[in-house]
């Protein structure tokens, strides 16, 4: 998922297909099955496995592509238009206290089992999610009890007036599921490919860490009148040249993640759209703080400084990015363009070095980043030749990411690389997503791969999140001045927050990306206009 959660990468040859029984047409976008008259069938390629846990209450990963076409949540956010939008719920409300949320479930929903949506269900699969503990299930940690009070009205008890109603339309471990089809087959059921959503799609084969194919549910709630695609293919392809020699020839419909220079080079092909959107999705560079100099708060200020932004965004990212200020991306609740913004500074990273104690640099860092992934391999050369200005070498890694993340879960500090580069979205959309999962202090190493500890940043963040749910503007403020914190003692380089650029097939309708649901088409919504 997230190029710093479980991302995979796996050499792929050859060209989409679907099954034998299936003949593609390759720029048709239609499959014409043994049986019965053509298929519309819209094909996605992404830059690495589709998913990595198929069961909704675990998957933490890019899965988020799959799983938001198959199950569904309660509600779903909108951060663009700033609204909440009704799915499984038609409704909501709150306590003033902000301790009891009560929400009105959808009549006439069914699952892809044919029972149908409840109170009930809505229960058993938060509650299921909750018990398992995996994934994201912390975004529940609020909740004290759950209680249906009849066949379509479900109550939630909180501990703390969190905002619960941005909790449910999380793009992870929010689904409702079938509590008939979970429970009537063994533990691990989900995992091994099955499913058990509300969604307009339903799981009709995989391969594993390759391709998922997705077929329509002719029951969907909101029914199939208009146009709309009767297949979905989510297609692995992690070279790049591929995709895009694929998206030119008409074999697959849409992509992401190209190469910033072949984004630009397809400005000028008139069969494809080029779509810019504005992303919560921004890179890092986490320094190890246990580990000598980087221990030493002044030396991460000087490297902070020694860091080249503007050139990092120009020709790492292409233009498409903006330094970030903070860890809070633009656009999110509890980003302020107030905060202190690190500026490439030489001079000034060579006092602080000198009061460091290190007036000649004469040290060596280990850079790790995921192999494949070419903004943040141009972003590390162009730090290394900065750091060169210090005298400080910096040996660049590109590593698998299991051989990354196992690297920096070391028990010894000394043997951890010294800066880890990954990027962050949310799971909730919140602050506390990014500061929370990548500073907060943690009894075992999840996602605060820096190894910071603070405890007054902890209180802050904690106590922000406690009230976010009856006092926003204030929960807001709380957040900023424990960034204020995170800036000064600098356990990381905020790089910068990039857009995301999407190409597709301009015969491709419908398509409207939304920040909160990364890597997320919403396929349902797409249709072909030749």
């Amino acid at each position: 998922m997230r190029f710093y959660k479980y991302k995979r990468t796996f050499l792929l040859l050859g060209i989409l297909f679907l099954s034998s029984t299936l003949f593609l047409t390759a720029c048709g976008g239609q499959i014409k099955e043994s049986r019965g008259g053509p298929k519309e069938v819209v094909f996605y390629a992404v830059d690495s496995t589709p998913y990595t846990d198929l069961d909704p209450s675990v998957e933490f990963s890019n899965g988020i592509q799959v799983l938001n076409n198959i199950y569904e949540t309660l509600l779903r956010y909108d951060p663009l238009e700033k609204k909440i939008i009704p799915v499984l719920a038609t409704d909501y409300n709150r306590s003033e206290d902000g301790l009891t949320w009560t929400f009105h479930i959808r009549k006439g929903v069914k699952f892809h089992d044919g029972t149908e949506l409840n109170a009930e269900a809505v229960k058993f699969s938060i509650e299921r999610t909750m018990k398992l503990g995996k994934g994201a299930s912390f975004i529940w940690d609020p909740v004290k009890e759950i209680n249906v009070k009849d066949d379509y009205i479900v109550e939630f008890k909180l501990k703390y007036p969190a905002p619960l109603d941005l909790i449910a339309s999380c793009p992870y471990a929010a689904f409702i599921m079938s509590p008939q089809a979970v429970k009537s087959h063994p533990e691990g059921w989900l995992t091994e490919g099955h499913e058990a959503g509300t969604g307009p799609y339903m799981l009709e084969s995989f391969i594993p860490n390759e391709e998922v194919v997705l077929t329509k549910f002719n029951e969907y709630w909101k029914g199939w009148e208009g146009k709309h695609f009767d297949k979905v293919v989510i297609k692995s392809i992690p070279e790049s040249a591929t995709r895009r020699q694929m998206l030119e020839k008409g074999d697959i419909d849409i992509t992401y993640k190209l190469p910033y220079e072949d984004v630009e080079a397809l400005k000028n092909n008139p069969n494809l759209v080029i779509s810019v959107n504005p992303s919560f999705e921004n890179l890092l560079m986490l320094f190890n703080t246990q580990k000598a100099p980087l221990n030493n708060k002044l030396v991460r200020q000087a490297l902070a400084y020694a860091f080249p932004y503007e050139d990092v965004v120009k020709y790492a990212a292409g233009g498409y990015a903006k330094q970030s200020i903070g860890p809070i991306p633009y656009g999110m609740w509890g980003h302020s363009d107030e905060l202190f913004q690190y500026k490439f500074d030489l001079n000034k990273a060579k006092e602080l070095l000198k009061e460091a104690g290190y007036p000649n640099g004469g040290f060596k860092l280990l850079l790790t980043y995921t192999s494949g992934d070419e903004a943040e391999k141009k972003a590390a050369e162009l730090y290394k030749s900065a750091l060169a200005n210090l005298n400080i070498g910096l040996e660049i890694r590109g590593m698998p990411w299991e051989s990354q993340w196992q690297l920096a879960r070391d028990r010894d500090p000394n043997k951890r690389q010294d800066i880890f580069v990954f990027y962050w979205w949310p799971d909730v959309p919140s602050p506390y997503s990014w500061l929370f999962n990548m500073f907060h202090t943690q009894p075992e190493i999840l996602f605060n791969l820096a190894y910071w500890e603070n405890k007054e940043f902890d209180a802050l963040i904690d106590q922000a999140q406690k009230i976010s749910g009856t006092d926003i503007s204030k929960a807001e403020k709380m957040f900023i001045e424990a960034q204020k914190i995170l800036i000064e003692e600098s356990p990381a380089i905020f790089v910068y927050d990039k857009e995301a650029v999407y190409v597709y097939n301009k015969t491709l309708k419908g398509f409207k990306y939304n920040p909160v649901y990364p890597t997320t088409v919403f396929f349902y919504d797409l249709y072909r206009e030749k």
